[in-house]
């Protein structure tokens, strides 16, 4: 499948791949695959950055690779690893045939069949891919320098073999929940967008894709009230998943309308910490249902 070829297309086909973009989200995604640039995606957890990539990898389709990162990640876990032990069993093998030549041996054993290929080098090789990055900000700082090769020049460099190049580029999308400061050099290979909490108008069209079925009225009212909750003082503010699992769990309890006691009964849904649920439960979610209600009116 070709890349779309408009700012509109691309919306068009966030969309039917279920992804509700506004128009600046689906230009920068835009300009990524019309550049072939990386896109780096940051925000708060729960925004949808990680959604972008898979409805991409659906979409367009292509193959789908995900590099999870954590702390620890390291070339070995990302990029390729020498399988040690063929290695040694080829030496053996070549020393019990007779052969002598020990720069031979070495050179036979740094062979491309003895290198076992890890997310950054799978997204170079073979069919195209959408490589997926995701959350950067939890790998330590050094191991972004790994990634600059890769991010300028879609290639990976081992100093064995010589140099992967891809065939076809890559879709590169980087995620950060900014839990840290990613450094200016992976920012510079990138194009940048800040995905924000979506706005009431949009969280509903992504309830109307996301949890068919729901009532209007009921659909309104969830997302008056998750808005009014973001505006509030809590350690973890919900995100969109949240607020899609939150209606889901509603309409499996048969929720005609938003009221204080299904409330109550389902915010380990909607919160993820005990201390925003004490803080919300009771009185305080009584009110915002009842505001909720009122402005979904």
């Amino acid at each position: 499948m070709s890349l779309p070829g408009t700012v509109s297309d691309t919306q068009a086909l966030l969309a039917a791949g279920g992804y509700i973009a506004d128009r600046a989200l689906a230009t920068t995604v835009h300009l990524a695959l019309r550049m072939g640039r990386p896109l780096f995606l940051e925000g708060e957890p729960g925004t949808g950055k990680t959604e972008i990539a898979k409805v991409l990898a659906k979409m367009l389709p292509r193959h789908l690779v995900r590099l999870q990162c954590y702390d620890g990640l390291d070339l070995s876990a990302a990029a390729y690893e020498w399988n040690h032990a063929r290695q040694l069993m080829a030496i053996r093998l070549a020393e019990a045939a007779g052969e002598t030549d020990r720069e031979a041996l070495e050179r036979g054993i740094y062979d491309r069949r003895f290198l076992q290929s890890r997310p950054l080098l799978q997204a170079l090789e073979g069919e195209p891919a959408v490589l997926l990055i995701d959350e950067l900000d939890r790998a330590d700082e050094p191991f972004e320098a790994f990634l600059l090769e890769i991010l300028g020049d879609f290639q990976i460099t081992i100093p064995e073999l010589g140099t992967v190049r891809a065939a076809t580029p890559p879709v590169v999308i980087i995620t950060s929940n900014r839990t840290r400061e990613v450094h200016d050099a992976v920012r510079r290979r990138c194009l940048y967008h800040w995905v924000d909490y979506p706005d009431a108008a949009r969280e509903r069209a992504i309830l109307r894709v996301r949890a068919p079925g729901l009532p209007e009225k009921l659909s309104a009212q969830i997302v008056a009230f998750v808005q009014k909750v973001r505006d509030g003082d809590y350690f973890k503010l919900p995100g969109v998943a949240e607020t899609i699992d939150w209606a889901q769990a509603l309409a499996a309890l048969d929720a005609k309308e938003l009221e204080p006691g299904a409330v109550d009964e389902t915010l380990g849904v909607l919160l993820k910490y005990q201390d925003d649920i004490a803080k919300l439960k009771g009185a305080e979610a009584a009110r915002l249902v009842s505001e909720a209600v009122a402005a979904a009116v």
